[in-house]
Order: C-alpha cells, then structure tokens, then sequence
C-alpha cells in the first residue's frame, strides 16, 4: 500500500515520522520524504505543501498483531512523548480494541490498535457527525449514561475519560 500526505513543514514531519515509525525516511528531498515500512508494509510519502493540507480527512492507522506488539509500541511512544490517548478495551468500528492515538505535526490522527474481538456494540458517540476520528472521546458521566465499558485515559492530563 502506498499513501502520500502534503505537510505543512516536511522537517517536522521527518522528527515526528522517524520516532512514529522508528525507523529513518528511505529518501529525503528538498520538501519530500518517504519512508518504505516492512511492519505494517507501508509506503509513505510526505510533500511539504501548506495549501493543501488537510488535517480533517479523518484518520490513519494500523493493526498491529499481538498486545506485546501493542505495549512495546506504546511504550516507545510514551517515551518520545508521541501518544495523545490510550484506549483500553473500546468498542470502536464494531469491535474490541485496545489502542493507542498520536498526533503528526499537521494534526493528522494516527491510530495503533489491537483487535481482540467483533461486537455487536458501537459506542453511540462515534457515530456523531462533529466526530473527527472513530474514537473522540468525552466525559465520565456520558460514560456511564450509554453503558460503554471502555478504560479511556487521556495521557496530557492522567484523566479518565469515556468513548461515547
């Protein structure tokens, strides 16, 4: 799969990306830079362009395949202060997922998620229209006035916060 995003700043993009995704770009130009990914297999290529950056498209991500997988990877990006939000047992898309959220420079939305199971159950607020990725999250009080189970925290704050 290959995906080409325009960027606001092409090197603070290259700081975000290369710590994102742990790895060095393949290629770097003068307003360019891509990067060839083994795990998930991913091109991606990133054009500094200002006037046509669109941050609101909704969101990128990947499945990883074990919750080891999961944790290392969240953990690396606690560490480079990368992760927005982490998401424990949600029902997001209908299914159980565990996951965590980062931020590219250009407010793109990158979600990291382990997909334990299908469910019959969609937390209500991810179907709102204002909902600018699948898992925007709100207060504790809508969480327990919808039913959602979901351990959500967010990371700026240590605060719990629910997913519907």
């Amino acid at each position: 799969m290959h995906v080409s995003l325009y960027v606001s700043d092409i090197q603070k993009s290259v700081n975000f990306y290369t710590q994102f995704f742990d790895q060095a770009p393949a290629k770097v130009k003068p307003s360019y830079a891509k990067y060839v990914l083994d795990k998930p297999s991913l091109i991606i290529s990133f054009v500094e362009n200002k006037e046509r950056v669109r941050s609101n498209f909704g969101h990128l991500g990947f499945q990883v395949e074990t919750l080891e997988e999961l944790n290392l990877k969240l953990e690396r990006a606690k560490e480079r202060n990368l992760v927005s939000k982490e998401e424990i047992g949600t029902n997001c898309c209908y299914a159980k997922q565990d996951k965590f959220w980062a931020n590219d420079p250009d407010g793109v939305q990158w979600e990291v998620y382990y997909f334990h199971a299908d469910a019959e159950f969609n937390d209500p607020h991810y179907e709102m229209r204002e909902t600018a990725a699948c898992c925007t999250v709100s207060n504790e009080n809508t969480k327990s006035a919808c039913g959602c189970n979901a351990n959500v925290e967010s990371v700026n704050t240590n605060e719990k916060i629910a997913c519907c």
